[in-house]
Order: C-alpha cells, then structure tokens, then sequence
C-alpha cells in the first residue's frame, strides 16, 4: 500500500521490456578465435604436441584462454602443417557465426626470417569490391583481428622467426553457409564469412557491430560510384524498397535498421546526391521526434504526433485520443486505414520525418521517402522538392 492508503498503480510496461531479460554473457569474436587457434597452432608446430588450452591476447589487451580442439600435426620436417581449432563462442549474442569452428593451419617457409604471411582458407570470404579497407582479391580478415593473429603468432615464434617464415591459413568449415545469414555478399564479400572483431569481446545484442556495418555498406556504395543510397528499416522494407527503385544497383540499398544517424551521416560524409528511405509508420514518427537511434528500448514512440497528425488529415476527436493512448503506431495506421486516411495521414508523417531528417542532418543530398504498409504494399512516396 501507498503511504495514502490506496494500492500502487500497477508499473506501467513499456514496449520491448520483456526482452530486456535476454542474457547478458559476452563471448567472443571470430578473430579472437582466429588468433587464439593460429597462436596454438603455431606452439603445436614449434614444439611438436598441440596444447589442449592457449592463453591468447586479445587487441583490447586482455587475455583469456581457449580450449584447443581437433590439434594436429601433419608431415615431416619442412613440410609439417600444424592444425588447430577454436570453436567460436558468441556468448547470448545472437550471432550468426557462434559455433563457428575457427581453424587455423600454421607451416614453416624455410630461409623467409621474420616473414608472417596470412592466408583465408575455406569459409572465409573472399573481398570482390573496393571500400572495406581490405585488398580486393583478399581473405576477408580485417586489419584488427589480422594484426592480432599476427602478434601473438609472433609471440610464441621465438627464435624460428630469426631464420624462417610461417604461413598462417585461416578456414572456417560451414563458413559459406554461415555467410549466407549476414550482409557479406551485399559488401562484395564471396565465399565465406569475414574474421571480425575490434576488441575481441562480443557484447550480447551489441549495436556497435551493426552500426559499424551500416558505415561500411554506405562505404563501399560510394566506392563503387554510386550516388544515390536507399536507407531501409528491415527485410521487409528493403524488398519494398527494391521493387519501388529496380533501376538501382543491389550495392545502393543498405538496411540501416535503428541507426539513422550513422546512416545518414556516412552518406553526407560520402556527399551522395540522393538519398531514399523506406519505412513504415512506427519508424517513421521516430525519425519524426528527430532520434539517432528508433529502437524501441532508446525512447517510446510519441504518440502526440500520431494523435496530432490523425487529426490534421480529419480523423473524428474520439479517434484522436484513442490514437494519443494507443501503445503502437500500427493502432492509428489500421484505424485511419479504414476511414480511408492512409494515403494522407502517412504523406503528412512523411514530410514531418523529412524536415526532420534534413534537419538533423544537413547537406545537399535530395531526400526521398517511401512509406509501405506492415505487408510490404506501397502507400506513397514523398520527395523532399513537393514540400512547401
């Protein structure tokens, strides 16, 4: 009981708080793995028996060890591969490579002092395109996790690296398959999947690594020549989107899901001349209240500009408030729907959103938006020139 002597109101329970009960435990990175099995490989080879652990610095400096399994050695003399691997754990991030089992193949190249040459083997990409910092032709081993490999691989040579070489090969069974559930063949990057990771740490439902995806996909858009982008929300919207715009290369439509500032502020850096952005109405009125980030656990929806709009394109005031206390922007989009208010209700978010959006993010690209229904079906497209 409240000191008045009435029960509590009950807490009132904000869209996505259920999930905010997910599992916290970090994991780590497919190049942390690559590392750590290169680094046991390397000591299996030196030594002649392959380590069941490896103690592995990770960039951010820390340390952990990995259980080592499947160690072997192949060959004799000059010829001896030692094989090693690491099976990647993700930790409760939902990650498309957890499991992963990150092989690494370490040989000696005889009178090659100090040379440590990285290799991707089976299930790591292969880059086909300019704009990801790596050599088109290349594995798909990013710069941090392959100064990482590299350093601890040095750290366990000794004295070999005074005389010889040592060849570090990077495979990753099943990569190819993985790769299929990610946004590589999108970025130009064929064959497999990319060895990650800036820390070493995999921080569960992490938004740096999408973030940092969303840049990279603009990145390579510009690369390639384009000058115009297509922002979406999701799958949903970017299939909406591509079948609006078939004249567009596959490379200009970049699903930016929750990072709109990232998104928008990569392609004012890239000074593209034209911007899209494909959305529903729940998106829609966040990027409206002017958000950097639309997920539903960085600020509600604000209902009194869905309530506010319904009544400008005529809903009766009964609707309106219903609108004000609705828990979703789907409520006033199937409500208006049936009083034949859909075309100008969401026209209306539309231009709010871009006013918004060009506030926020000046520059001098044309902003286009195309609004679809929770089905995928196109209700209207404002360009940012039709507005007053």
């Amino acid at each position: 009981m409240s000191d008045s002597g009435q029960a509590p109101a009950p807490a009132r329970v904000r869209k996505g708080d259920g999930r905010r009960a997910r599992g916290n435990r970090s994991g780590f990175t497919t190049g942390a793995c690559a590392a750590a099995a290169a680094r046991a490989a390397t000591l299996g080879l030196l030594t002649g028996v392959l380590p069941d652990s490896v103690l592995c610095r990770l960039p951010n400096g820390q340390e952990h060890r990995f259980a080592v399994i499947e160690g072997r050695l192949e060959g004799e003399g000059s010829e001896r591969v030692a094989h090693a691997v690491i099976v990647k754990d993700a930790g409760d991030d939902p990650d498309a490579t957890h499991g992963a089992h990150l092989t690494a193949a370490v040989r000696r190249l005889p009178q090659r002092a100090g040379e440590v040459i990285l290799q991707g083997g089976g299930g790591v990409g292969v880059v086909t395109k300019d704009g990801l910092g790596l050599a088109v032709g290349g594995p798909a081993i990013n710069p941090v996790p392959r100064r990482n490999i590299r350093d601890n691989v040095m750290a366990v040579a000794g004295e070999l690296l005074l005389h010889d070489g040592l060849e570090i090969t990077i495979s990753v069974p099943g990569g190819e398959e993985m790769a299929k559930k990610t946004l590589n063949a999108r970025l130009g990057i064929v064959g497999g999947i990319s060895i990650l990771g800036t820390t070493g740490i995999v921080r569960p439902y992490s938004t740096a690594a999408f973030r940092a995806s969303v840049v990279q996909a603009v990145d390579v858009a510009a690369k390639q020549g384009q000058t115009r982008v297509v922002f979406t929300t999701g799958g949903r919207t970017e299939k909406f989107a591509m079948r609006q715009l078939p004249e567009l290369d596959e490379a200009c439509f970049v699903q930016m899901g929750d990072f709109v500032k990232a998104a928008f502020q990569s392609a004012v850096k890239h000074r593209l001349a034209r911007v899209y952005l494909g959305a529903m109405v729940g998106k829609l009125t966040k990027m409206c209240q002017g958000l950097s980030v639309t997920h539903a656990w960085k600020a509600e929806i604000d209902r009194d500009i869905l309530a506010a709009s319904a009544q400008e394109v005529g809903a009766p005031p009964d609707l309106v408030e219903a609108i004000r206390a609705a828990e979703t922007a789907r409520f006033a989009a199937e409500r208006l729907a049936n009083l034949g208010l859909s075309l100008a209700f969401h026209r209306l978010l539309a231009g709010k959103a871009i006013r918004s959006l060009k506030s926020c993010y000046p520059g001098p690209y044309q902003l286009s938006i195309l609004v679809c229904d929770f089905e995928g079906r196109f209700i209207c497209r404002l360009e940012e020139d039709e507005l007053a």
